[in-house]
């Protein structure tokens, strides 16, 4: 993080005065102070890492460039990760997601705002350190299919083995639940949210991979249906709801006896 400041005469000390609204440099921490004229001045070469991004538009890569010179000058950061999706291709994207990782607080609600101001979208920021994000990446399928396709500023070296939280995605799927009982009132993307969510799921449990390509091929297997039509709200409500509530049923009674499995065997 960097702020530039100018030192002010006191009456028994100089002093630097900080912004209040700021992200970083919290009061009792120790900071290097160096003359502005000594800085390199060399701009720092960006050369973020791509994964599973095959191409990407020529203003998203700025609008990334901006994102992490904005981000590096806010807070100290270990990474940071654009994810969702802004990385399709086109520009049919609804905001931009990132994800930074860091072990002391950060305010991301002043990076979101100061973000959306310079490049006027809507942004979401999840604020977590490495320990939650590897945690995250073994036990909920939400966090592999956020890093399926990324693109970070350092590179992302993560082992993590599949730990299958059946509670956990017992909670997860309940969100699935709600497209059963609320069908009329979602559109098309809320719609692909919740179908996608109890898929990701259920590849999960099967150990297999999650990445938007797999869940998505999926999705339109065993739906019989592009994702076009469902992001586009064409679904034929009977025949659709018929078909998402055997399988959610399905999933939720495996996920359900291997819930009371768990509790048969602490017994």
């Amino acid at each position: 993080m960097e702020i530039i400041g100018r030192i002010s005469k006191g009456s028994r000390m100089d002093q630097i005065y900080l912004p209040k609204n700021r992200a970083g440099f919290g009061a009792g921490e120790y900071v290097v102070i160096s003359p502005l004229e000594r800085q390199t001045g060399g701009k720092e070469a960006l050369r973020p890492y791509f994964y599973n991004v095959k191409e990407l538009e020529p203003i998203k890569s700025r609008i990334i460039e901006n994102i992490f010179s904005l981000i590096g000058k806010k807070t100290d950061s270990e990474n940071i990760i654009i994810t969702g999706s802004f990385l399709e291709k086109g520009f049919r994207f609804n905001d931009i997601d990132i994800i930074l990782l860091s072990s002391k607080k950060i305010d991301a609600g002043i990076i979101k705002d100061e973000i959306e101001k310079s490049e006027g979208i809507k942004t979401h920021i999840i604020a977590l350190d490495s320990k939650t994000l590897s945690y995250g990446l073994s036990t909920d399928p939400f966090y592999s299919m956020m890093l399926s396709k990324c693109i970070a500023k350092k590179r992302i070296i993560f082992h993590n083995k599949r730990i299958i939280n059946y509670k956990l995605l017992d909670l997860n799927l309940m969100k699935s639940k709600t497209l059963i009982d609320n069908f009329e009132i979602y559109n098309g993307n809320e719609k692909y949210y919740f179908i996608r969510n109890m898929i990701s799921i259920m590849l999960f449990i099967q150990d297999k991979s999650i990445t938007n390509e797999t869940v998505n091929n999926e999705i339109e297997r065993m739906f019989n249906v592009k994702i076009k039509e469902i992001k586009e709200n064409l679904l034929e409500k009977q025949a659709f709801l018929k078909e998402y509530r055997r399988i959610y049923n399905k999933i939720f009674n495996l996920v359900l006896d291997k819930i009371d499995e768990s509790k048969n065997e602490q017994k």
